[in-house]
């Protein structure tokens, strides 16, 4: 059988990406192992009680290093045409965090609120992607993300925000969701979707938000990460002259046998090869270079303000920065089609955790 390729990056695309395969119900398996690749759908139950975790020397792992090495955090970006907010809840066990930022697009301020607890107490996080609550913070001061059926539900009662949200993909659309192996004895399960449309209630310092323009994205991620682990992100979430555009690119976690990285138009789930970052951390103002390779991104980021977070214990390290800023460039879809993106605000991540 003769291939036929009018573009370079076609080659990439054949090379890189396997056949999705249909979700399994559990993600670890009748043999305590984890099910890896490229999922349609969503998983039901990480089942990670049933994970025979083991040391890097092949013994079983202790009890208490089961539960210290497993890590999940959940986050959710929502954009409307004056506000972008951002909020996540982490458990790492040793403590867990949360945070919720209210930028304003006009002013280019940023205000946040965060949590530290340790242990998880006073923190909750689903063991499923399907199903589940996430919450953090008091009852009348806190974040909650209900997941029922696959579809988020976000609640935000803060100061100068009150939400009551629904984030909805379109029909038929797929997340990526995927697992890797992470290391020598771990695993990573992520799912990701973009792109998705926003309804519900939105009060920000006690004006009311339309959310007709409104778009958001989600990440669910979890499993025995790294002890040292570091990565860069991207995120797009756009309304644009072809439609809804969405796009998630990232290094440093999910890079064995398989990417996380997707675009979707307009609902539609287009697979991209592995990314790469150019850019200077030291330098909060340096413009960020973001490619994939197989051809398909080529993308410039103006940082415009960012949050950032540090924490350095004896066992514990975090140096976060998010920043929110311009996306500029080219993207293009599986099929061939080109998307011009031109000062389209977006998310970038520069991360280590020592956990």
């Amino acid at each position: 059988m003769q291939l036929k390729f009018d573009k370079q990056h076609d080659v990439g695309n054949v090379m890189q990406h396997k056949q999705p395969q249909l979700a399994p119900d559990k993600l670890i398996n009748a043999n305590g192992q984890p099910v890896f690749g490229i999922f349609d759908g969503i998983v039901d139950s990480l089942n990670v009680n049933q994970f025979a975790y083991s040391t890097v020397m092949d013994k079983p792992a202790s009890a208490m290093a089961k539960h210290f090495d497993f890590k999940q955090f959940q986050f959710v970006s929502i954009i409307t045409p004056h506000y972008i907010i951002a909020l996540a809840i982490a458990d790492i066990r040793y403590v867990a965090n949360g945070f919720c930022y209210l930028y304003d697009i006009k002013t280019n301020k940023l205000t946040q609120t965060q949590w530290l607890t340790p242990f998880g107490f006073g923190c909750q996080l689903s063991d499923s992607p399907k199903h589940g609550r996430a919450e953090i913070g008091r009852k009348h001061k806190g974040i909650v993300i209900d997941i029922v059926d696959g579809q988020w539900q976000v609640e935000i009662n803060l100061a100068e925000i009150q939400a009551n949200l629904r984030i909805q993909p379109t029909p038929l659309s797929l997340p990526i969701s995927l697992c890797t192996p992470t290391g020598y004895n771990g695993w990573t399960y992520t799912q990701k979707h973009n792109g998705l449309a926003v309804t519900g209630q939105l009060t920000i310092h006690h004006e009311p938000q339309p959310l007709q323009y409104a778009l958001a994205g989600y990440d669910f991620s979890a499993g025995f990460m790294r002890r040292e682990t570091s990565w860069r992100w991207a995120s797009i979430n756009a309304q644009t002259d072809d439609g809804v555009i969405g796009l998630n690119l990232a290094a440093g976690v999910n890079e064995t046998g398989q990417t996380e990285n997707v675009m979707w138009i307009n609902g539609e789930r287009h697979l991209l090869g592995g990314a790469q970052f150019d850019f200077n951390r030291h330098s909060q103002q340096d413009v960020w270079h973001i490619t994939t390779n197989d051809g398909n991104v080529d993308l410039h980021f103006r940082p415009l303000n960012q949050r950032s977070e540090k924490l350095n214990l004896i066992w514990l390290k975090n140096n976060f920065r998010q920043y929110i800023g311009y996306f500029s460039g080219v993207i293009c879809d599986n099929n061939g089609n080109q998307y011009k993106l031109t000062n389209q605000l977006g998310l970038t991540e520069d991360h280590l955790a020592k956990w």
